[in-house]
């Protein structure tokens, strides 16, 4: 009886253990990135690990490590950690031919394997950029390149003139080694505010930041002209002298500057010195149009003054200048006081309010008509009613 309830226990133990569930074993790894030249790292991860043996094969299924040895004899992949959960394996000085499918593989019922796609990342060189002129003249449009050779994968290209984003064309070839070169070109048309403004071609590229290059635009304009009364500051009169100056820069700087009165001649005893025109002893005659016109490579460009002259006492007929808020606040005070003096009155005319009778009106009020009333006026001076009046 003793030995039948001993194999029941048994038999129930082992369909308790058959029943448990059992928990898998897990492998697993990640892609890597990594710039030529530099160092990847490859880890084979296990997850529940029974003692299985871990191993590392390169693309070509050869093996590198097994356990914690190396069969292959390439000394650049070295053993960074190796216990029953990782197998962990780094690759340094990394190149093109590197790059593929990585496995990590778990020796179990069946094999288990797990991929790490390694991806070599190659800067590409200094930009190189250029114009299709140097120098340009305003109104006019330039084209500038920018190539951007030998990375993987392609770059892209950003442009910027000053702070302001701009759009170039660009295009990709793929050379015979999965290299790419990249070319953008940006067409631009220009004013006289490029002069000097920088442009940029960015690139982007994983593998460098901040690569670009510069170059200063160089732009041509026409003269910009102003002519300037040197003498004398306020009006011109009659007997005084008359100087002006012309103020004219472009680039190139005007290589040219003359002096011409519009519709008439200058007057016989003007003195022009380059940019400078003088005028004595003014009169009327002198009036009209004076035009500086500057020129250079570029263009012509002209200003204009206005010559008016004025008789000797022209001050004392100039018109003054008038402060509005002066005469304001005098037109404020006039209007008050017209006011207070109109509520003065309103004041004194209603406290001394009466009746009066005139001769005509005298005897009126006892007639019994207008004759008799008339007659009673003219002839009833002594029986005239004192005057009456009636205060408030």
């Amino acid at each position: 009886m003793a030995v039948i309830l001993d194999l029941s226990c048994v038999v129930l133990l082992l369909l308790s253990i058959c029943l448990c569930p059992v928990e898998g074993q897990n492998l697993g790894t990640d892609n890597v990135s990594v710039i030529e030249g530099e160092m990847a790292t490859i880890s084979c991860r296990v997850k529940n690990n029974d003692d299985s043996v871990i191993q590392l094969l390169n693309p070509n299924r050869q093996t590198i490590y097994f356990r914690d040895v190396r069969p292959l004899k390439d000394s650049r992949f070295q053993l960074v950690n190796f216990s029953d959960n990782e197998l962990r394996v780094s690759l340094s000085n990394v190149s093109l031919s590197d790059e593929g499918r990585y496995v990590c593989q778990l020796y179990t019922d069946p094999p288990q394997e797990a991929y790490a796609d390694i991806t070599v990342l190659v800067p590409p060189g200094s930009p190189i950029m250029d114009s299709r002129e140097d120098v340009v003249s305003e109104g006019n449009e330039t084209e500038l390149t920018c190539t951007a050779m030998g990375s993987k994968p392609a770059a892209s290209i950003r442009w910027m003139k000053g702070e302001q984003e701009l759009t170039g064309e660009m295009t990709v070839d793929e050379t015979y080694d999965r290299m790419f070169t990249v070319t953008s070109r940006l067409r631009l048309t220009v004013s006289k505010e490029d002069d000097g403004e920088p442009v940029s071609c960015i690139i982007d590229h994983p593998a460098v930041k901040d690569l670009r290059a510069q170059r200063y635009l160089e732009v041509l304009y026409q003269p910009e002209v102003k002519i300037v009364q040197a003498f004398p500051e306020g009006l011109t009169r009659e007997g005084e002298n008359l100087e002006l100056t012309c103020i004219a820069k472009g680039k190139p700087q005007p290589h040219q500057i003359s002096w011409l009165r519009v519709d008439d001649d200058v007057p016989s005893h003007t003195v022009i010195t380059g940019s400078d025109l003088f005028i004595e002893n003014l009169n009327k005659s002198y009036n009209g149009t004076y035009r500086c016109v500057a020129s250079n490579t570029v263009g012509d460009a002209y200003d204009d003054y206005i010559l008016f002259v004025y008789d000797s006492r022209a001050d004392e007929g100039a018109p003054q200048k008038i402060d509005h808020a002066v005469i304001g606040g005098v037109v404020a005070v006039v209007m008050f006081a017209i006011l207070c003096a109109l509520i003065v009155l309103g004041r004194y005319f209603a406290r001394h309010k009466g009746t009066y009778f005139t001769h005509e009106a005298k005897g009126a009020d006892d007639a019994a008509d207008a004759d008799t009333a008339i007659i009673n006026a003219e002839g009833g001076h002594n029986n005239t009613e004192e005057k009456k009046e009636y205060y408030i």
